[in-house]
């Protein structure tokens, strides 16, 4: 049976249909942008990602938490800016997005720093950096920070991340708190790290940290995970340890398809009662929450094309500029960015140019149908979408568009065949 999207919905967030039948992002049709810019193209509304921040920042208002967002998840510099000007401090895994935050003129203070493999010269960059917190994986890497900060003469905060071995009920891939992935430290071998930390020079462990994957439905898993983590503190404040810092990650789930994901005000009622009268300071890393529903990728219909068995609908877009289909079979829903009344309804496999059998958007999609030169427009792609993109079969990364009520500007330029070999040499 195909599965079908279009007929039951025609909003999602700040993009819907106007009197025209024209998809708008806020107050834009598409097509407009389209016209400026060409295809592919990214397209974000600024609106939704503020709502979703403050929609955060309402329901956890109680316990003041430091909102970190995660730069993993959409890293374009007017985004970065725009959650930083509303009071967001960023979670960084790399030197590069170190680099980013500095772009932006995100105060250290508000910087965390997560990644199983940090190199010396990333740890130098954020020690010069001041940042908050190193959120560190493994006890050689701990140590290696404590020894980088001894020769700089600086003290650096450092939270150990716990593996909690909770299973959180989504795709393997981004399971991330269960015993058999790379993430983490167990319980046990954690214990003995903070019990010996007092041997650190410079670096104080003075932090937990914990993230147990990503689109997570429901508050369960992270109650679980939550109350380990709290008797595990117990423990160590028993012993003397002194915890400043609880840091619970991310990992709240967003509508791609028929999910039905917790509210932050949901989520709150779940877990603040586990946090009253404790006195950390509490972060939350999101990303996908914040910017999911942001950003579609729009493309253009090239050919309509027929076999014996399936229909295709080929765009100028391919698995290069949105690769969670091939790479997760993740689900996005497509909407025609300009709707036809007289449009017949077909089942159609939408794919790509890219000489890979997985590069495809939907398989068995019941949509509209959409005759070539018209365009589509593949929801829910703000998170993931663009930072995973690539330059396979030597294609140009899309453009990217951030859109404000009724005025749009190019946040990142379409990349040019010049810039496919920049740094290159014969």
């Amino acid at each position: 049976m195909p599965r079908t999207d279009f007929l039951k919905e025609t909003r999602i967030h700040d993009f819907s249909y106007n009197k025209k039948n024209e998809l708008c992002c806020e107050k834009v049709p598409l097509r407009k942008i389209l016209e400026k810019t060409g295809s592919p193209a990214y397209i974000y509304s600024s609106k939704t990602i503020l709502e979703h921040l403050g929609k955060l920042q309402r329901a956890f208002r109680s316990v003041r938490p430091l909102i970190c967002y995660s730069v993993k998840a959409n890293a374009n510099l007017a985004i970065l800016k725009t959650l930083v000007r509303k009071g967001a401090g960023l979670d960084i895994v790399s030197g590069g997005e170190l680099f980013r935050a500095g772009k932006v003129k995100c105060p250290g203070r508000k910087i965390v720093y997560a990644g199983v493999g940090k190199k010396d010269g990333e740890i130098r960059a954020a020690i010069r950096a001041r940042i908050l917190l190193f959120n560190v994986e493994s006890v050689p890497e701990l140590e290696r920070i404590n020894e980088i900060a001894k020769k700089m003469r600086r003290r650096v905060d450092v939270s150990l991340r716990i593996n909690p071995n909770v299973d959180p009920h989504t795709h393997d891939y981004i399971t991330t708190g269960k015993a058999e992935t790379k993430f983490g430290i167990d319980f046990d071998r954690a214990r003995e790290v903070y019990l010996a930390s007092q041997k650190l020079t410079h670096a104080r462990l003075s932090g937990v940290h914990v993230h147990i994957g990503s689109q997570i439905e429901t508050g369960e898993p992270f109650v679980e995970a939550f109350r380990k983590i709290l008797s595990f503190i117990d423990e160590l404040e028993a012993a003397g340890v002194r915890i400043r810092f609880l840091n619970l990650g991310g990992g709240l789930g967003v509508i791609y398809s028929d999910e039905n994901p917790q509210t932050a005000d949901e989520f709150a009622r779940k877990i603040l009662p586990l946090f009253k009268k404790r006195k950390f300071q509490i972060i939350f890393e999101p990303g996908r929450f914040i910017v999911a529903n942001a950003g579609v990728l729009a493309a253009k219909v090239l050919y309509l094309k027929e076999t014996g068995v399936k229909k295709f609908l080929i765009t100028d877009a391919g698995m290069n500029d949105l690769i969670r289909p091939a790479f997760y079979n993740a689900y996005h829903a497509i909407w025609p960015v300009m709707k036809r009344k007289d449009a017949k309804r077909w089942v159609f496999d939408v794919v790509g140019p890219i000489c890979e059998s997985g590069d495809f958007f939907a398989k068995g999609r019941e949509l509209p149908e959409m005759r070539p030169g018209e365009f589509l427009a593949i929801m829910t792609a703000g998170a993931y979408g663009f930072t995973m993109s690539s330059n396979y079969n030597s294609r140009g990364r899309a453009c990217e568009v951030l859109v404000k009520g009724g005025s749009f500007r190019v946040v990142r330029k379409r990349e040019s065949y010049q810039d496919l070999v920049r740094g290159e040499r014969i």
